[in-house]
């Protein structure tokens, strides 16, 4: 196997998570399934903790970056948060990000991101993260989280996979990039 760094986040704040304001695109129209003011404040400070050379150490540029179709959620109306999150990104990075799986074909992403290298950026609902992505990647040190809080917008799960490896070291790690972010493990 190639070497691989995975990082997974969460979709940034969205309406009703207890910050104040409707959901909005990123040309100012009203959306209750885009992100609030704070989400787009995320998604800024994810480009610029993944996008420049302003950090090194447990945060490297993606190669690639993955985000669930805007609009795939079963039963649910169509959310464009995960691909907004990481928009300006991909834009800084000159990446186009692949948007190619919705939920619910998690098997199918994991199975193409595992035979990937380099570093990859996945930016997902945390849910699914929890239930459909974590239990698909193979890890020999670190325990993932088996709980996703609905209020934590601010982790950043880390996956180091070395050349020759099946399995990957996990840890979580917390930039605490806003005001109000934590360090606090999210927990299982």
């Amino acid at each position: 196997m190639d070497a691989l760094t995975l990082f997974i986040i969460r979709h940034a704040e969205k309406p009703g998570d207890g910050w104040p304001g409707s959901g909005f695109t990123a040309d100012g129209v009203s959306d209750t399934e885009s992100l609030v003011l704070r989400g787009w404040q995320r998604a800024g400070a994810w480009t610029a903790l993944f996008g420049t050379d302003l950090t090194g150490g447990d945060y490297a540029k993606p190669d690639a970056i993955y985000a669930a179709t805007p609009g795939t959620t079963p039963n649910q109306p169509p959310s464009s948060r995960p691909a907004e999150t990481i928009s300006a990104l991909a834009a800084r990075r000159s990446l186009a990000p692949n948007i190619g799986f919705g939920k619910g074909d998690e098997p199918a992403l994991m199975q193409a991101v595992l035979a990937m290298k380099g570093v990859v950026l996945l930016c997902w609902e945390h849910k699914a993260i929890i239930s459909d992505i974590l239990p698909l990647i193979p890890v020999s040190k670190g325990t993932p989280p088996t709980k996703w809080e609905g209020s934590r917008f601010d982790v950043v799960l880390r996956f180091d996979r070395a050349k020759g490896d099946d399995k990957f070291a996990f840890k979580e790690l917390f930039p605490k990039l806003l005001s109000g972010d934590s360090d606090k493990p999210l927990g299982g």
